[in-house]
């Protein structure tokens, strides 16, 4: 008896070891775990694991085409409980995927009962709906008995299920897959299967053929929502040469289809009087049709889409969704460049061939490449197949040449049968017959006792042997198994050809047509408004050109207690604001998105990030193409381009560089006839110069305009010398005077000056 003291530690057992070389071991092997067993296709047969154990658990159910519907818990719990010991949603997700043509090109199961919609509507639950194999799937799994893959055993050993089907169809390219594992994800459109065989055949003929042959015949997704691909050509070519890439998908616009069967292009259903619609016939693939709608009448909600004034779903069995223009006279293409833009009308669809290639390995492959892999899978299975066959027949003949000794010795066997207790052997030892042979005629029955019977088994001992001779030359012959090969992808490709309901090409390949200039401007519709900037930053916008005043400053508009007018000016809604502040930084607002004049009007700072501290010195229009005179008080500065001070977000954007003491004072349109620059200081100098001595910049602090021994600069302005300079008289006349004779005052930039003509404004300001 041993005794407890001597009983093995369990503690004996404990290694000690580092704890990140054990955690990363523990992670790599979940990690190949999640590669192998769960996210990456089988380039051999297109499948994960959970879709490969339910379409094998249906065809164990028997649920073939010509058979009944079976309810899919039934299936779901076999795979399960057999195969897949996972959660049953998830195994039912995937069934449903499975039978949804608008998710998989070239359905695998037929479902019967509510199997979810395009609108994103979910499946019905398991207990309520059928399903059976489609005849694609049929041809998927086709040769499964005929030795042509390996069983493995089940997770729990009790089972086995094949490590791949067999099938020719090229299931990989044809439904495509999705998936995320650890470290590497796939995506992988659908295609044509009747382009997918071409490129084979092409292959298969001349294994050189370069990428560019396979493309002139393989042109790229053919997604079961249709819809356009709109990349180039040589975008698409690099994509699948590298295996890595991304489509531009759209929707179709479209009002049916011609005699011919062939998409109307443009979308426009005429109304009468001059009115029209736009029709959508297909939405990009993996985009619910639900979603889209709601996107688009979002856009008209929040004013993005103007020019949209309504959204109508009137889909039935095929998609249809209408939109409705504002006015007649909306710009049809200006509309679906807005959708493309403002809703997933158009989205990207990655591209990544990333699977599993014959020995388990993930790898990025290229078009060519995995080609060529498939045509490497199926010969194997070609040749796995005539192995399995020659065996059967080897052991056939076997049986078949015995039975024939049986007939030509008809009456001997008999007899011997007859008085003999053992006659197994004495049949052996006489006829040299093995023991299946012999065997085999002693479970004869007597009906085949009969001459018509003898010369059957002699033609089937000759068919036998010239198959047996077609077989062998096959095994020995790489030509004759490309042959086999190619004999068979004609006959899949009659199945799925461009003139059949399931082989012609749904998605349309095309470069999009030029691009209709789009911006949110285009959707804001143009109305005259009058700005007006108050004081202490109050801003609003009335509708219509409202009557300024003579200063310029709001006329009779009214402001809150202790304010008062400061800008004014007349504007669109499409216009872009500009506002300056002191400390160099400029703004950007909408005139679209100024609150009404109704009361005062909103702070601007609520709109915008300015500085406490800072002072709005000037509020403009701005107009592209154009230049800004910018001017500190401290007599700097330099000319702008209007392009270079539009401001992306409420932070504004600095152009003016500042520092204590140092403020922006003047912002002036330059207008393009312009050539010089008059300058005045608080010392009531004055300096005019070339315009050309003035530098454009994008940001800086700029150059001396003028220099000053006391005070700083005034005002500034450009001007165009043959005309003079102009100001306006003082008093409530409102004359401008002019002095056309600037030569005193003409020197080069960064002078002091000289007092000005007689009758300047004592403001000092032009």
């Amino acid at each position: 008896m041993v005794s407890p003291n001597d009983a093995a530690d369990p503690f004996d057992a404990i290694i000690d070891a580092p704890f990140d070389k054990a955690l990363s071991q523990r992670y790599l092997v979940y990690a190949l775990s999640t590669i192998t067993a769960r996210s990456l296709p089988d380039l051999r047969d297109g499948l994960k694991p959970v879709h490969r154990r339910l379409l094998w658990a249906m065809r164990q159910l028997r649920l073939d085409p010509g058979q009944a519907f079976k309810k899919s818990a039934r299936v779901v719990g076999d795979v399960i409980g057999k195969y897949h010991p996972h959660g049953d949603a998830s195994v039912y997700d995937a069934m449903v995927r499975l039978a949804q043509d608008f998710s998989l090109r070239y359905p695998l199961v037929e479902g019967q009962g509510n199997f979810g919609n395009i609108d994103g509507d979910n499946a019905a639950a398991y207990r309520y709906t059928e399903a059976r194999l489609t005849r694609t799937a049929i041809q998927l799994m086709s040769g499964l008995d005929e030795g042509t893959v390996d069983f493995l055993p089940t997770y729990n050993g009790e089972e086995s299920e094949p490590e791949i089907f067999p099938g020719l169809f090229p299931n990989l390219l044809a439904n495509g897959a999705t998936g995320i594992a650890v470290g590497m994800a796939t995506s992988i459109p659908s295609h044509n299967v009747a382009e997918i065989v071409d490129a084979t055949l092409l292959l298969i003929d001349n294994p050189q053929a370069d990428h560019a042959q396979l493309m002139a015949l393989f042109s790229g997704p053919d997604f079961p929502t249709g819809g356009l691909v709109v990349d180039s050509p040589e975008a698409i070519s690099l994509a699948y040469e590298t295996g890595k890439g991304a489509f531009r998908v759209r929707g179709r616009f479209s009002t049916g289809r011609d005699a011919a069967g062939n998409w109307e292009a443009s979308g426009i259903e005429k109304l009468g009087s001059g009115q029209w619609q736009l029709v959508i016939s297909e939405i990009p693939y993996m985009l619910p049709k639900g979603k889209l709608i709601e996107q688009i009448a979002q856009a008209i909600v929040d004013r993005k889409l103007p020019i949209l004034d309504d959204v109508r779903d009137e889909s039935d069995e095929d998609i249809r969704i209408v939109l409705v223009p504002k006015s007649r006279n909306v710009d049809p293409e200006l509309l679906k460049e807005s959708l493309y833009r403002l809703t997933d009308l158009e989205t990207r669809f990655s591209l990544n061939l990333n699977v599993l290639d014959s020995h388990r390995t993930p790898g990025v492959l290229g078009l060519k490449l995995l080609l060529s892999e498939w045509i490497y899978s199926q010969i194997d299975i070609l040749l796995r197949r005539t192995r399995h066959r020659l065996e059967k027949i080897a052991s056939r003949l076997e049986l078949v040449e015995g039975y024939i000794v049986a007939y030509l010795n008809l009456d001997r066997i008999i007899e011997i049968i007859r008085t003999v207790d053992e006659p197994k052997p004495v049949m052996m030892a006489e006829f040299g017959l093995t023991d299946r042979q012999a065997e085999a005629i002693l479970n004869m029955r007597l009906r085949s006792l009969r001459r018509l019977e003898e010369m059957e088994l002699r033609q089937e001992r000759d068919d036998l042997l010239k198959e047996q001779d077609e077989l062998n030359k096959l095994l020995d012959s790489p030509a004759r198994q490309r042959t086999r090969l190619k004999r068979d992808l004609h006959a899949l490709r009659k199945d799925y050809a461009e003139d059949t309901a399931l082989g012609r090409r749904r998605t349309t390949i095309a470069l999009a047509a030029p691009t209709v200039a789009f911006s949110m401007d285009a959707m804001i519709e143009k109305e005259p408004v009058t700005v007006i900037l108050s004081a202490r930053g109050w801003i609003r916008a009335a509708k219509g050109h409202v009557a300024l005043g003579p200063d310029s400053k709001g006329g009779d508009f009214k402001f809150k207690e202790g304010d008062g007018p400061a800008f004014a000016f007349h504007a669109q809604t499409t216009d872009k604001l500009l506002i300056a502040a002191d400390n160099g930084r400029f703004y950007t607002l909408g005139a679209d998105k100024l609150p009404g004049a109704r009361g005062f009007g909103e702070p601007i700072r609520t709109m915008v990030d300015i500085d406490a501290d800072a002072q709005i010195v000037a509020a403009l229009i701005h107009k592209p193409n154009g230049q800004l005179l910018l001017a500190s008080n401290a007599g700097r500065g330099f000319a702008v381009e209007t392009g270079e001070i539009l401001a992306e977000t409420r932070k504004g954007k600095g152009v003016m560089s500042t520092k204590p003491g140092v403020r922006l004072a003047i912002v002036r349109e330059i207008p393009a006839e312009h050539d010089h620059v008059a300058v005045v200081g608080d010392n009531r100098k004055l300096v005019v110069f070339s315009l050309e001595e003035l530098p454009v910049m994008a940001k800086g602090q700029g150059v001396t305009l003028q220099r000053y021994r006391d005070g700083g600069l005034s005002d500034a302005v450009t001007l165009r010398l043959e005309e003079g300079l102009s100001w306006t008289m003082g008093g409530e006349s409102g004359r401008t005077r002019t002095e056309k004779d600037l030569v005193m005052w003409k020197v080069a930039r960064g002078a002091a000056g000289r007092l000005p003509p007689n009758g300047f404004p004592r403001d000092n300001k032009f």
